[in-house]
């Protein structure tokens, strides 16, 4: 509709030009908006006053030229208004909303695709946590927004590839090794000093045990630099493994998992660093290599190999970011927690050293989670190992609950996740009262093949006529926003528009069914435009849930 409106003020406005009534050829972006109040129209445009400073002529007198030149070939306006210093507000006829109908049943699934992204390969890579614990209700949240960003933008005509990053090198993994050898010993019967800076979990207890069995008490009886690489690389693994599972479980999973080992085993960041360094790039002071990051907008340069010989994350995750773009994306974007804000700039400068532009390169910075029952906090604590898994989350609420409330915010606030609401049965539950949508509707199907109505697609002109009560046209102009939400939200890569919308429809599909008898035992017609009518409610319901990766119930 806004389209269409569109190319009717373009033509007005050339019209007027032509006829010499608009002295100037610039006319600017057309802007088209829904009012917030119903009072001033379906819809409005801000057009004459962006044009009156070039045309030389009030804002008012630029809007009458612009309504008289206005050709409605459709039929779709009822009347037109100025308003204030020169908004143009469209009032259309009722029976202008109902071919939004017609283009819901007709392309089903596919409504509210769009071709945003023209084919252009973009990565994302979420989650990624070090494999050295299980996956907590943080990187839940995490998992929530990349995967349902990655569905939003290949729904908006992108070619989105998924990625995990493995973050399997360096101290956290020695870490990681130490904690399992020294677990390792205890169960063999030695006595251990176990440092505080060691993973505390349960979890590296029972990686102990299971090597144990493995390979045998020998392992754990030798020094420790001897058996630190096979403790870390197989509890490393072992927790991958782990993860990958409760992904899945969680409906995310990866086209690729990527090693951070693999950019040293083939040699690319030590290529890399010395690429860097012919280039000027990298410089050595005080024994140490430093990248000129402040060459390109960071407050400051930063160091990729220490005085000790060894490497930096920085120095892999330049080699990491570099290596994306070589695989032929055109743009890549990370999922970082909201801890990581002081990274980006750094990150922002070797994507443009590489040689690339540093808007081919987002974050989205996810903030925390805080964990509720009954609006009480539970306790959490990372290095003790205390804390909530995802898996304990998706176990105890599912995982339709769990994803649908980590999407409930934009994942740059703070998100309150109750356990006890997650699983309630009412409309409290955000992802209940939706579904139930769904569920409903489906009910309204079975119900009507009961009673023997009649086919009730491909309904006719005359017969969506039925449609034109106000209850009726509001549904369909909140159907009509959806291909909208859609695009906004996948152009500014936000996807909690899609549960806002989604909970914006159930509420008005739930006035909507409390006042109007869908179903009607002595006015067949009126009951087959009115399943028309909710069951293109029921198609966007399940089509914005997809998005999400939220199931669409028939029953609840």
């Amino acid at each position: 509709m806004k389209s269409l409106l569109g190319e009717m003020i373009l033509s007005a406005v050339s019209a007027a030009h032509a006829a010499g009534e608009l002295p100037s050829a610039d006319f600017g972006d057309v802007l088209i908006e829904s009012p917030k109040m119903e009072s001033h129209g379906d819809f409005s445009t801000n057009m004459a006053l962006q044009m009156a400073k070039t045309q030389r002529m009030p804002p008012r007198k630029v809007a009458d030229i612009l309504i008289r030149h206005l050709v409605d070939e459709a039929g779709i306006i009822a009347r037109t208004e100025i308003a204030g210093p020169g908004f143009i507000n469209f009032f259309l006829h009722a029976s202008a909303w109902l071919p939004v109908l017609d283009d819901i049943h007709t392309q089903d699934d596919q409504y509210g695709r769009c071709d945003l992204g023209k084919s252009m390969p973009i990565q994302i890579e979420f989650v990624s946590s070090n494999p050295t614990g299980p996956l907590h209700v943080g990187h839940g949240r995490g998992a929530a927004v990349g995967d349902c960003t990655a569905k939003l933008l290949e729904f908006c005509g992108y070619d989105v590839q998924k990625e995990y990053y493995i973050n399997d090198s360096g101290r956290q993994i020695q870490t990681l090794g130490q904690s399992v050898y020294l677990r390792g010993r205890e169960l063999v019967g030695k006595t251990v000093n176990f440092p505080d800076d060691c993973y505390q979990g349960d979890y590296i207890r029972d990686l102990a045990a299971d090597l144990l069995e493995r390979e045998g008490a020998a392992l754990f009886e030798q020094e420790e630099s001897t058996s630190l690489m096979t403790c870390a690389r197989y509890a490393a693994g072992k927790i991958i493994d782990g993860m990958r599972v409760d992904l899945e479980d969680f409906g995310v999973v990866f086209d690729c998992w990527f090693s951070e080992q693999s950019l040293y085993d083939t040699g690319k960041v030590e290529a890399d660093i010395r690429y860097f360094e012919k280039k000027g790039l990298i410089y050595d002071d005080q024994g140490a290599k430093w990248f000129r990051t402040s060459a390109f907008g960071d407050e400051k340069d930063r160091v990729v190999v220490r005085k000790n010989g060894q490497t930096t994350y920085f120095a892999s995750d330049i080699t990491y970011h570099k290596d994306k773009f070589e695989r032929g994306f055109k743009k890549i974007i990370d999922v970082w927690g909201a801890d990581h804000h002081g990274y980006i700039p750094r990150m922002k400068a070797a994507v443009e050293a590489s040689g690339y532009g540093q808007d081919q390169f987002e974050v989205l910075l996810v903030q925390l989670v805080n964990l509720l029952r009954d609006g009480q906090p539970v306790a959490m604590s990372t290095r003790k190992g205390e804390f909530v898994t995802l898996a304990d989350v998706v176990k105890e609420v599912g995982r339709d609950a769990a994803r649908f409330i980590f999407l409930t915010r934009h994942y740059d606030s703070p998100l309150d996740f109750d356990l006890e609401l997650a699983k309630r049965k009412t409309n409290d539950n955000p992802v209940y009262y939706v579904q139930y949508v769904h569920a409903r509707i489906s009910s309204l199907h079975r119900k009507a093949q009961e009673a023997g109505h009649g086919a009730f697609d491909n309904l006719t002109a005359a017969e969506l006529a039925g449609l034109l009560t106000d209850g009726d046209i509001a549904l369909v102009k909140a159907l009509s926003r959806y291909p909208e939400v859609i695009k906004t939200a996948g152009s500014l890569m936000e996807p909690h528009r899609i549960t806002y919308y989604l909970m914006s429809l159930a509420a008005a599909f739930h006035t909507y069914y409390n006042h109007n008898r869908v179903l009607c035992e002595n006015d067949p017609d009126l009951t087959r435009t009115r399943l028309y009518l909710v069951t293109a409610v029921q198609k966007v319901v399940r089509n914005g849930l997809a998005l999400l990766g939220v199931s669409a119930p028939d029953i609840m």
